[in-house]
């Protein structure tokens, strides 16, 4: 996994390098570094969810392409949190446990200038490469709720790779803007765990992540 990330930032450096260097219609080209907050969630009826906050950070190229319309290059690392309920044993009151994944993101964005340099609108695709979902040790014996023996450790195999569909907002001045996005997964992130052969339903797993985002770019 290490080194699939290794070589997703490598590539996307290249690119990004290569892109900030070209200047697509010789007017305006930006690299910008990035952090903003994010509450995530994963929409599913297998499990009772509720979003937690965590947090992404990276950098953008903004250029120039056709008229009104820029592109955006992203690579972004992020650390996403939701809470599945679960309980201690099956008679134990349930409650929220905080379960984690870590991941890096690359995205190609279609932004439209409202205001040009100072307010757009961006919508795009991206991909996603993710860890396991995984939660506190303490945790990990705890029973799904919903469930009389599935516990928290049995679900952490989650697809690794989830395409996701963005759409945003920036605004602000030249060299800081103010943005935010949804994000939504198109692909199932929990089809991971239809492979594990869990012992205790047969019933397909699916779900999809769901995320929004605010935060910061500062424009070199």
């Amino acid at each position: 996994m290490k080194s699939l990330y290794f070589l997703v930032v490598t590539c996307l450096l290249f690119v990004t390098t290569t892109s900030a260097q070209r200047n697509y219609n010789d007017s305006y080209n930006r690299i910008g570094l990035q952090g903003g907050l994010t509450i995530f969630d994963i929409k599913t009826d297998n499990f009772n969810t509720n979003s937690a906050e965590g947090f992404k950070a990276g950098f953008t190229t903004r250029g120039a392409f056709y008229n009104n319309f820029d592109l955006i290059y992203g690579l972004n690392f992020y650390d996403l949190n939701v809470n599945i309920k679960a309980r201690e044993t099956v008679a134990s009151q349930e409650r929220d446990v905080e379960f984690g994944i870590f991941g890096v993101q690359l995205n190609l964005l279609a932004s439209y200038n409202i205001i040009e340099q100072h307010l757009s609108i961006e919508a795009g695709p991206a991909l996603l490469i993710n860890s396991k979902l995984t939660t506190n040790e303490q945790y990990e014996n705890y029973i799904i709720d919903g469930y009389t023996t599935l516990t928290a450790k049995e679900i952490e195999d989650i697809s690794k790779i989830n395409g996701v569909a963005i759409v945003g907002l920036t605004g602000g001045f030249e060299n800081v803007r103010l943005w935010a996005q949804y994000q939504y997964g198109f692909t199932n992130i929990l089809n991971g765990l239809n492979d594990e052969n869990l012992t205790e339903t047969t019933e397909d797993f699916k779900g999809n992540l769901s995320l929004i985002a605010v935060g910061l770019v500062f424009y070199l």
